[in-house]
């Protein structure tokens, strides 16, 4: 296995792509089936017998794919359009992102429903723990040789595997729901930590340890999540985080509505990043239907998308330092959220939720008086972030509890799938806005802040840098905002302009329809990755030339964060696991979607 082939590979198809080249002439090109996507993410099909070395290679490649971006399943048994793809029940799909290459490879494998095993890839990527673990929850997929391959996101009494076709996706295809005290005493059971299951002793010889739940229902746990610690006093020896209190089926819920329709379900996912959640959506939406966008909608998304960050640091900010012990800065902080929001509601009507992006535009036009607002807010916020940092973060309690606590380095942020200021914290100089520029953001001048030590305060240091970064770049839209239409002309767009739909039928009747019924997209697969609040967040979409999505993957940077924690946190104090945790910037329904 794994023998150089030694004929040419030029002229094959995918061979354009310098990965999937390399991969031919390595495993040789009749073991390697390559799939066109209407993504940018080059894609390929292995058998599950060479997926171990394939993706081995991979990660330790001269310039290796080091993280893990995503790893999930479909189910294809009811997808029509397969053309140039092996015959497959089932897909597993590893997404792998190298930051040496600033590139990226998907890796699918085949399974048949009386079949559904792999092998784990937690010895390759130890971030492979919670994603396999989620795809065995959600479909049923066995991976051999995990070290513990339990429910992640639903209760452990669970009957089924939600993401499968034939399992139900409404409340009213369930028979009605009972709770007696009998069923109530088992649920409660099942929450009961039985260390030995996670290969924790209960004490050395001459001490018992404490197990703690920190949480679901803590301040400083920040949404619904429990971390279970193993206590010697105040030192944490082990931890376990248990998450999926939060789960709503988000990914479940998009083969249920219309493209269109699905839209404000995507606020909800990092519920403070507001249209940023819309913004990977609609535009890997657009790529499934040809979209362009006219450059007023890419700067108008860009405003907004960064008014946003603003907002999501401002609270992350104040949370951080009151977790800590200060409690003025985050009355004031929230004082200029509003200030923020006030903006966001008189341009788009809304404030935390305007799900106001669309498929090739975004829902109206600025509105009058836009330009003075924001004008007002550039030139109001720089002073207010000069104060934060001169009050807060050179407060010598704040420093004394945050500097050198809960380090790591960028080799072990890469292994774990931390992107975002996580990730710059440790040196690694990687925005998704500079490195590939996506939806405009290449006609804007602004710097990426990266510090070096890896711990809590750095990780604060870099929000408060990038608002003022934030800030820079809404200066430029207000300053530079192109003319032109706030929507593409193109039929796939929903809804069409209204003046358009008042003066010829034909428009009227595809506003009806893709209202009512939603667009058909075009059978095919695409992913948009951008440069979320919170690190890297993309959406990856499946149709099947249908009104609704045949299958929506989301992947959110909380979830690898939150995996992360017990190898940065051990023998650490539980003051510092706060102070860790207020670092992160976590949103409990970006981690259980």
């Amino acid at each position: 296995m794994g023998e150089k082939s030694g004929a040419s590979t030029n002229g094959l198809p995918g061979s354009q792509h310098p990965v999937i080249a390399e991969l031919f002439q390595r495993f040789g090109a009749a073991r390697i089936q390559y799939q066109e996507t209407l993504g940018a993410v080059p894609t390929v099909w292995v058998s599950r017998q060479d997926a171990t070395a394939v993706l081995r290679y991979l990660r330790q490649a001269p310039k290796p794919y080091s993280m893990l971006l995503d790893l999930h399943g479909v189910d294809e048994r009811l997808r029509r359009n397969r053309a140039g793809m092996p015959a497959a029940d089932f897909t597993v799909f590893y997404h792998l992102l190298s930051i040496e290459r600033n590139s990226d490879v998907r890796i699918k494998v085949a399974l048949a429903a009386n079949d559904l095993q792999l092998p784990t890839v937690t010895g390759i990527w130890p971030n492979a723990n919670w994603y396999e673990r989620e795809v065995w929850d959600l479909f049923g997929i066995e991976f051999k040789g995990h070290p513990h391959l339990v429910r992640l996101l639903m209760p452990r009494t669970w009957q089924g595997h939600p993401l499968r076709k034939d399992y139900p996706a409404r409340a009213t295809e369930f028979d009605p729901f009972t709770l007696d005290n009998a069923k109530q005493d088992l649920e409660q059971e099942s929450l009961r930590f039985v260390p030995e299951e996670w290969g924790m002793a209960r004490g050395t010889a001459h001490a018992d340890y404490m197990f703690l739940n920190l949480g679901p229902n803590h301040p400083s746990a920040h949404g619904a999540f429990r971390i279970v610690l193993q206590l010697d006093g105040e030192e944490i020896v082990d931890c376990v985080p248990d998450i999926g209190y939060h789960h709503r089926g988000a990914e479940k819920m998009a083969e249920r509505q219309s493209w269109h329709s699905y839209i404000p379900y995507t606020d909800r996912i990092d519920y403070l990043g507001g249209v940023m959640n819309n913004l990977a959506y609609v535009m890997a939406v657009e790529q499934l239907a040809g979209i362009q966008v006219p450059d007023r909608v890419k700067t108008i998304r860009i405003m907004m998308s960064e008014f946003f960050r603003i907002t999501s640091h401002l609270l992350f900010l104040g949370t951080y330092i009151q977790d800590v012990g200060g409690m003025s800065p985050i009355f004031f902080i929230f004082t200029d959220r509003m200030k923020a929001y006030d903006v966001i509601e008189a341009i788009t009507g809304g404030r935390m939720h305007p799900a106001w992006f669309r498929i090739g535009g975004v829902a109206h036009d600025l509105p009058e008086g836009w330009d003075k607002l924001v004008r007002d807010f550039v030139e109001w916020m720089p002073k207010r972030l000069d104060e934060y940092d001169k009050a807060a973060l050179r407060n010598g309690i704040l420093r004394s509890r945050t500097i050198g606590v809960a380090k790591y380095n960028s080799a072990q942020a890469i292994e774990w799938g931390v992107t975002g200021p996580g990730l710059r914290a440790t040196g690694v100089d990687y925005d998704l806005r500079k490195a590939r520029p996506y939806g405009g953001w290449e006609n804007f001048e602004f710097e990426v802040p990266v510090a070096n030590n890896g711990d809590a305060y750095d990780r604060a240091v870099l929000r408060l840098e990038e608002m003022r970064q934030s800030v820079k770049i809404i200066r430029q839209c207000l300053e530079n905002m192109p003319a032109g239409p706030y929507k593409a002309d193109h039929p796939l767009t929903t809804p069409p302009p209204k003046e358009r739909t008042l003066a010829d039928i034909e428009t009227l009747i595809s506003h009806f329809v893709g209202v009512s019924w939603g667009p058909v997209m075009p059978a095919g697969e695409a992913c948009q990755l951008i440069e979320a609040t919170k690190g890297i967040n993309s959406y990856y979409l499946t149709s099947d030339a249908a009104t609704m999505s045949y299958r929506t993957r989301i992947r959110t940077p909380s979830f690898p964060h939150l995996q992360q924690i017990p190898s940065v946190i051990r023998g650490g104090l539980v003051a510092d696991l706060i102070a860790y945790l207020a670092s992160i910037d976590f949103v409990m329904a970006d981690v259980d979607r």
